[in-house]
């Protein structure tokens, strides 16, 4: 069945495979939404007098019947339909006759489309924000847990200062503070009500926009009808942005991770359970969980780009292009999810080694101790640089290891408490 097809048109069947392409595969994830927006459509439709009362009350039932079949796992799309849209439909007109064909007065499939699909990156922005937020409070811990213990610092890749777990961890942790921002914008565009824009250009019925807004929680209307429509894709790569902002800090996590389970850094260990041998080599216990998580995320780092490329230059109104959205977005968000759950995963069993700055190979660290020490004793910085370049080249530098970092964000003073208030204060945004 086609919402749009008339009885004396017949479709190619190549023509309908190649335009729905992966929709009925997406279909599945935007029922329950698709339904709940059909009951606030049609509650409004009643209210406005479109239906009788007693044609709403049986609409709405049924529909409440049918969403109760998603959320238990006992719904199927069938073959015979074109989507989700149109089985909805189809299953109301069969159930209750001629008031089925009612509930899409004053409704196009493009906003259909379109609610359905903020409904739904509304949800997964939330879903998102939870696992943000339980590798954020991991990584907290770990940093306190940890702070006492030092590890190199480098910048190029070569030896730079002496640095420690608690500001490794903590670095990352406030990282996702900054992603949290964007996915808080993110989450405040996909909390706008496009229903009842029609086809994009609004409709003749009295509808009433400000009670759908209301039924379906949004915060506010996409006031203007183009707009809500052109909101397609635009919403998508607003989410995309925010999921990709999130992906580059686990991406980087991870690349440390990598170099520091190195036998060459040895920093830190994960059980032998949670690592990966080789077919020939006994030794190995590869980090393949993280390396994935580096791939995933690069991945999901291209997305805000595709999605970009989809939707350039788009005149105005709507286009089936925003089709393939779903197709691109949908897969990064299940891989986004995963990423950061099997990382928190393997972060609990972490194992991070002590006194690995007592090995004299990671002295040089503590050049710049040795500079600032003779600076507080009155040598000019430049003189004292200088002197403890040539102690370096003769072989004549000694260092130690006490270390006197105070300042806010440094080895003595990670701020870790006013790290946990950013956070708070960023998803107090997302919670009102």
């Amino acid at each position: 069945m086609r919402l749009w097809e008339k009885d004396n048109t017949e479709i190619s069947d190549l023509i309908s495979e190649f335009t729905v392409g992966r929709d009925k595969e997406f279909d599945l994830l935007l029922a329950k939404y698709d339904v709940q927006g059909s009951i606030a459509h049609v509650t409004m439709l009643g209210k406005v007098g479109l239906v009788s009362a007693d044609e709403c009350k049986s609409l709405v039932a049924e529909l409440e019947h049918i969403l109760s079949d998603i959320e238990q796992g006992n719904f199927i799309l069938r073959d015979d339909v074109e989507d989700i849209h149109s089985q909805i439909e189809l299953m109301l007109t069969e159930r209750l006759g001629e008031s089925g064909k009612k509930i899409h007065s004053g409704r196009s499939r493009n906003d259909q489309v379109a609610v359905d699909i903020k409904l739904f990156l509304r949800a997964e922005t939330l879903a998102i924000k939870d696992c943000v937020v339980q590798l954020f409070n991991q990584l907290l811990a770990l940093s306190d847990e940890h702070k006492d213990k030092l590890l190199p610092g480098y910048t190029h890749l070569q030896l730079a200062m002496p640095s420690s777990f608690g500001l490794w961890f903590g670095a990352y942790a406030e990282s996702l503070v900054d992603d949290m921002n964007l996915l808080v914008a993110a989450y405040e565009m996909s909390n706008k009500n496009p229903l009842g824009s029609g086809a994009g250009y609004g409709s003749s019925f009295p509808l009433d926009r400000e009670l759908t807004t209301k039924l379906l929680h949004f915060n506010a209307l996409h006031y203007n009808s183009v707009y809500a429509q052109m909101s397609r894709g635009k919403t998508e790569r607003f989410v995309a942005m925010a999921m990709s902002s999130i992906a580059a800090t686990l991406s980087r996590f991870s690349m440390d991770v990598c170099l520091y389970m190195n036998q060459n850094f040895d920093f830190i260990t994960f059980p032998a359970e949670l690592t990966t041998g080789s077919s020939i080599m006994p030794h190995k216990k590869n980090p393949d969980v993280f390396e994935l998580i580096r791939g995933k995320c690069n991945r999901i780092q291209s997305v805000p780009n595709e999605l970009a490329l989809l939707i350039t230059n788009l005149p105005s109104g709507y286009h089936r292009d925003v089709q393939l959205t779903k197709e691109i977005l949908f897969p990064a968000i299940a891989d986004l999810k995963a990423c950061l759950q099997i990382a928190c995963m393997m972060l609990r069993q972490i194992v991070v080694k002590d006194n690995i700055l007592d090995d004299e190979k990671y002295k040089n660290l503590f050049t710049v101790e040795r500079v600032n020490e003779l600076v507080n004793n009155g040598t000019p910085f430049r003189d004292a640089y200088k002197q403890v370049g040539n102690e370096v080249e003769n072989g004549t530098f000694n260092y130690t290891s006490m270390l006197k970092h105070s300042h806010e964000g440094s080895i003595g003073n990670l701020c870790n408490a006013e790290i946990k208030k950013m956070m708070e204060i960023v998803l107090h945004k997302i919670m009102q």
